[in-house]
């Protein structure tokens, strides 16, 4: 006799492994921890096999858990899309997203990808632009929602990480030691003057080796030693690595990504797709 899947209970398994324990996914799905738990097990009885191993400090999943992911994933998906193709007719019309580039990956990609599957009649434009020129934009109703990476939060924020910026250079560098400091930044890259009041605050001499409107001439520059740069922590380019100064470079602030909605985006297109990047941010 065939036997069927609880599609709500592998939503939640789905969850807790992308949040990284039952606590936070609870938050995510609008239900008890106890709730979210049960369904835990209730999946794991029907298949006959555990999923997550409770022996370990933290969250983590058995073989068959990992398994079962892949197909969770892709079950969730097309029972998504099933849905939205065929319920969510009434749903017309455009939304601008705006995104530093540095944070466009890995989330944005998953962001956009099942906000298609649950709203088919929907587009998203993606702005990809430095946080000055999206604030900029947002202020003028240009924007329906926009990420930020910026050392503090406007009214009307809400913060979804907090991470630190960190020094990076080419593979086994060597530019980091010399001085003054060469450095590579956009024109309009916001770290830029708290990387330089760093510096300034460390009594190291620097110098402006590299400008460029494109991020690419500037990865390039690094990646081939001719300057250092610094990102947030987790978004570092290809070809580069973390620079492992063992403290002749200043630490650097925390930077919080946030995100900003406009008051009058209060649709529900526009609540799933911030609802799925506040779910992306943070369960990174």
């Amino acid at each position: 006799m065939a036997r069927n899947l609880d599609m709500t209970a592998l939503r939640s398994f789905v969850t807790v492994a992308d949040a990284g324990g039952v606590t936070k996914a609870s938050g995510f799905l609008n239900l008890t921890q106890s709730a979210v738990s049960m369904q835990l097990k209730r999946l794991e009885e029907s298949i006959g096999v555990s999923l997550l191993d409770r022996t370990a400090r933290r969250l983590s999943l058995t073989g068959a858990g990992e398994q079962m992911l892949g197909y969770a994933r892709r079950m969730l998906e097309l029972n998504d899309e099933v849905l939205g193709r065929l319920t969510a007719n009434e749903y017309e019309g455009e939304l601008t997203l705006g995104v530093p580039h540095d944070i466009v990956y890995p989330a944005i990609p998953q962001v956009l990808h099942r906000f298609n599957a649950a709203y088919p009649r929907m587009k998203v434009q993606l702005l990809s632009s430095y946080t000055s020129r999206l604030k900029e934009m947002f202020s003028r109703g240009e924007v329906d929602v926009i990420l930020t990476t910026e050392n503090s939060a406007d009214p009307g924020a809400e913060t979804l990480r907090e991470r630190s910026l960190i020094w990076v250079g080419a593979e086994d560098g060597q530019v980091w030691k010399q001085r003054p400091l060469r450095l590579a930044f956009e024109h309009n890259c916001i770290f830029r003057k708290s990387v330089q009041g760093a510096l300034d605050a460390a009594g190291i001499s620097w110098e402006m080796a590299v400008e460029s409107e494109s991020t690419r001439t500037v990865e390039a520059s690094i990646s081939a030693d001719l300057a250092v740069h610094a990102c947030i922590e987790g978004t570092e380019p290809p070809y580069v690595e973390r620079v492992a100064h063992n403290g002749a470079l200043p630490d650097l602030p925390m930077v919080k990504i946030n995100m900003y909605r406009a008051d009058l985006a209060g649709d529900e297109p526009t609540h799933a797709l911030t609802d799925l990047v506040r779910q992306a941010f943070q369960s990174a």
